[in-house]
């Protein structure tokens, strides 16, 4: 059976997808639910029976509420050690008194990754965990469904009050009795965002119609993601939330008196930051966040502080649950933080811990089908059994110290069932489903292996591809694999304790899939046999002939393939830089021994070079003619300066090409001296560092000035006057932009007193930018609907990658527009002088674009520090807009456009295709044969033996 090339390649793309939807099926764990239940959501346990017949507590309504006001202040971003470190000493005094001798309680909570905006206020108001998916909709949160501390409260009665971050108010709609939301999405707000909360605390703390005021503050996230957690408007701001939390504390401690229960004061962040100020990954930085529980209720503190107890982020929710006399929420695998209720007698103690134990044993017993062997139901059963025991002398009246002990006991045993409860059920949200992960693996794999040796074939769009159906051997290797597989399938899905999707389909669904993958395994088989059977017959022109794998072409498919495994280490994943910056360095050792050979070994090897050779040189004079260039008979001392000019330039175009490769490696080596990225390297000084400090900033301005010019002269070579007006016009503009906000200065600006938003000199770069593109855009549908014109494709297509080259250059940091500039300077050498001499094929250059897209993508402080970055991740080269949490911006325009502008200069030029369809990549723009000259190259091409590929000039 044979398949064209376009069908193969369909085939392939569906069912990469499949694979790839399977993986990530058993990649991302499945979050822990419980099971709608009927009856209102106030209804909960009663209190563990005393043994005997017939005894029943006396107590089974839901406890009261512990405090009659909660004030929960969020702080975005805040570290551990803004509060309790030195930052928090010098700039936060109030805070760290009421932490020192005042009435509360401290405690470091860890966040589970990914530390990111909305996943972090889901954990917070639910006590679940967030799954790593939910990354994906941060940027779009919808309506939160699970069951959660607003709608309880809601439910409940309570009137609740937010201001700040508009995340809140997409996930918990129409739950707010008053609410204002702010954007996070403008980073250089510092002042404005915090402001528009602040304004209504006077009026708000005044009034007595609310039960819960939550406060969202977004100004020190900005700090961090623009400038770092050690920018010196970190400590203002720290001060300035101070003055905040002095202030609601003072107001609930005035309206004390006239209230029976006491307010509570929740100060707390949702994710910290790293070193570089971006948040989202693991490290301790990111994880780890204050706590604070503030309340005339507590005891004064006395004698030396301690260090802060580390306690879990989820546990908040069901801490905030007892203390506003509500339900636990049914998802929490939360914790109840003892202390906060601590000063409450013994029974209603013992109440809350039952509570909070029977919510995590029904969670468990959902979720798990061996739930009776888990060890904390085991503990939770003996310590409900123990409790039991205590009511029983409760309610008969003893109150000597037998009870007291008795207490203390059951109180441990709750402790330890609670812990072990909630460690289980966190340990499921971070259990993959291997199964289905292997399968989808082997589904991709299996793809990629049949598309990497049918290569050759696929690029032709004639080609067709032969489906192994009918041989008899692999027709019974087909079918022994099928029961192999079908019994690894039968055995695993038996013997598993937990259900996995794959498992969980039908078995007619699975039977297709294992078909599937012994089809796959026939056909790659079937082109290995192939491959190996060519491979024996006889070579007719040894000397010329050569194997069809070079040695770049095995060091790309190595590395990507070596790229892929070490993905599977979360060691990689975080210094994922290290391998990139290893691979392209390879890459340029071998391209340069490939030139080498290129230029000086088949010179003497290969007798048909001077046969090509000669036609390059032919093809000049065609173009010459082409143009009109007059050349007199008797003129041939002209003639000879002309021939001896073309060898001239033919001669430097061959040593700047063997030089290329060790000028793109100097350049990668001073654009890793500009960032440091990675866990283990971020917080260590670079040049990017002390360019964005406050003392250099005159260097940083002529540094962005003078790669804004370079962008210029590297971009506007082939745009239309209009369009280089608009260009020049369009970086004047983004430098004014970043003077507008501060971050580099004109000659004549001594002061910051004009800085602004900039929203007015952006907004007049983005006209620019429309307009570039737009007149692209024209020029496109003008070369496609009026005239056939190929320069007037060529231009369009080139001025609407100019168009996206400005806005690129609008969204990077001041001191990453040397990363825009090396980018474009080390594609066009790539180019003109390595694709081109090497005549590299359209896969090569896609893989190359993907490897220095990777490295580009990392020179720009980006970095892998959390294992959902993948997700999100743009490439330098070769992808549009990427959204990254340290507040980099999108890497570069798809430089794929490269590859159209020079598909459209083909057109027009003296390029031939011999037996594949070959893109070179043209950097200069060659002027268009007449139509007569096209056609005497095209045949002298198609009748010469040596010339296989494309060479344009």
């Amino acid at each position: 059976m044979r398949l064209r090339s376009g069908v193969l390649a369909a085939g392939c793309l569906l069912l990469q997808a499949m694979g790839v939807a399977i993986f990530l099926r058993g990649f991302f764990p499945m979050a822990v639910r419980a099971r709608p239940r009927g009856g209102p959501p106030g209804d909960g346990p009663a209190e563990p029976a005393p043994p005997g017949s017939g005894a029943v507590s006396n107590w089974s309504a839901m406890p009261p509420p512990l405090f009659r006001k909660v004030v929960l202040v969020l702080i975005d971003a805040l570290r551990e050690d803004f509060v309790f470190g030195p930052k928090g000493k010098q700039f936060m005094p109030y805070a760290t008194q009421v932490i020192e001798k005042g009435t509360s309680y401290s405690f470091v909570a860890e966040a589970k990754p990914p530390t990111v905006t909305m996943p972090r206020i889901k954990a917070l108001m639910t006590g679940s965990i967030p799954g790593f998916i939910d990354v994906v909709v941060n940027l779009n949160s919808p309506a939160l469904l699970d069951d959660n501390l607003i709608w309880q409260a809601k439910t409940a009665g309570k009137r609740i009050i937010f201001y700040g971050d508009d995340t809140w108010v997409k996930l918990f709609p129409k739950h707010f009795v008053e609410y204002d939301g702010t954007t996070s999405f403008f980073v250089s707000d510092f002042t404005e965002v915090d402001d528009n909360v602040t304004r209504h605390l006077d009026r708000v703390l005044k009034r007595e119609d609310w039960d819960l005021l939550i406060l969202h503050y977004l100004g020190l996230d900005h700090i961090g993601h623009v400038t770092g957690p050690n920018s010196p408007l970190v400590g203002p701001k720290l001060r300035e939330m101070d003055n905040i939390l002095k202030k609601i504390h003072i107001s609930l401690l005035s309206k004390e008196g006239e209230a029976s229960l006491p307010s509570l004061l929740v100060v707390c962040g949702d994710h910290g930051m790293s070193e570089t100020g971006s948040h989202g990954g693991s490290s301790e930085g990111e994880v780890h966040t204050p706590l604070l529980f503030i309340s005339s209720a507590f005891e004064k503190r006395s004698g030396p502080l301690t260090q802060p107890e580390l306690v879990q982020q989820t546990d908040l929710a069901s801490t905030l649950a007892v203390g506003l006399g509500l339900p636990i929420s049914r998802n929490s695998v939360g914790t109840l933080i003892l202390p906060v209720v601590g000063g409450k007698t013994m029974r209603e103690q013992l109440r809350f811990l039952h509570l909070n134990g029977f919510q995590l044993s029904r969670l468990l017993e959902e979720n798990t089908p061996a739930y009776e062997k888990d060890p904390g139901y085991e503990q939770f059963k003996i310590a409900e059994k123990s409790h039991g025991n205590w009511i029983k002398l409760y309610l008969e009246g003893n109150n000597s110290e037998i009870l007291m002990n008795l207490g203390k006991k059951v109180l441990k045993q709750y402790l330890e069932a609670l812990k072990t409860l909630s460690a289980s059920l966190s340990k499921q949200v971070a259990q993959y489903d291997m199964y289905s992960m292997m399968v989808g693996t082997v589904i991709v794999m299996e793809v990629l292996l049949l598309l990497l040796l049918s290569v050759p074939k696929a690029l032709s769009s004639r080609a067709e591809f032969e489906v192994p159906l009918s041989p008899s051997l692999f027709s019974l290797l087909f079918y022994l694999m099928c029961l192999v597989l079908c019994a690894v399938h039968v055995i695993v899905c038996t013997s598993a304790e937990s259900l996995c999707y794959f498992c969980s389909m039908s078995w007619l669904t699975a039977l297709g899939v294992m078909m599937l993958i012994s089809a796959l395994m026939c056909g790659i088989l079937s082109a290995i046999g192939k491959i190996l059977e060519n491979s024996r017959l006889p070579v007719k022109n040894p000397v010329v002939s050569s194997s069809s794998w070079s040695e770049v072409d095995v060091l790309m498919l190595a590395g990507t393939i070596g790229h892929v495994l070490s993905l599977g280490a979360s060691s990689f994943i975080e210094e994922e830089h290290q391998t990139w910056y290893f691979l392209i360095n390879t890459l340029c050792l071998a391209l340069c021994q490939e030139l080498c050979r290129n230029h000086f070994l088949l010179k003497e090897c290969d007798p048909q070079h001077g046969i090509s050779l000669k036609q390059n040189f032919d093809g000049i004079g065609e173009t010459s003619d082409c143009k009109n260039i007059d050349v007199p008979a008797s003129g041939n001392s002209k003639l000879d300066k002309v021939a001896s000019s073309a060898e001239f330039i033919k001669g430097s175009d061959k040593w700047i090409s063997l030089a290329s490769p060790w000028i793109i490696l100097i350049c990668c080596r001073l654009l890793r001296s500009l960032n440091q990225t990675g866990v283990q390297w971020a917080h260590r000084p670079d040049f990017g560092h002390w360019l964005t400090s406050s003392e250099h900033k005159s260097e940083l301005s002529f540094l962005a000035a003078v790669s804004l010019v370079m962008i210029f002269f590297l971009v506007q070579r082939r745009c239309s006057l209009v369009s280089k007006i608009a260009m020049a016009l369009g970086l004047l503009g983004v430098y004014s932009y970043r003077a507008a906000i501060g971050n580099v200065v004109f000659p004549w600006q001594h002061d910051s007193k004009d800085i602004s938003k900039g929203i007015t000199e952006a907004r007049f770069v983005y006209v620019f930018v429309l307009g570039i593109v737009f007149t692209g855009t024209k020029d496109l549908l003008k070369s496609q609907v009026i005239s056939a014109d190929s320069s007037v494709k060529s231009t369009g297509l080139w001025e609407v990658y100019s168009g996206l080259v400005l806005l690129a250059a609008l969204l990077f940091r001041p001191h990453n527009l040397p990363v825009l500039v090396f980018c474009l300077l080390i594609q066009t050498m790539m180019t003109k002088y390595i694709w081109r001499p090497l005549k590299c094929d359209a896969a090569q250059i896609t893989i190359m674009h993907y490897w220095f897209g990777q490295a580009f993508f990392y020179f720009q402080e980006c970095s892998s520090s959390g294992p959902w970055l993948f997700l999100l991740r743009s490439h330098a080269f070769n992808s549009s807009c990427h959204l990254h949490p340290s507040g980099n911006r999108p890497a570069l325009p798809p430089l794929h456009m490269e590859c159209l502008l020079a598909k459209a200069a083909l057109r027009g030029s003296a390029c031939v295709h011999h037996s594949r369809d070959l893109l070179v990549l043209h950097s200069h723009g060659p002027e268009p044969l007449s139509e007569s000259a096209r056609l005497t190259e095209n045949t002298r091409a198609v009748h010469s033996s040596a010339q296989r590929y494309a060479v344009c000039h």
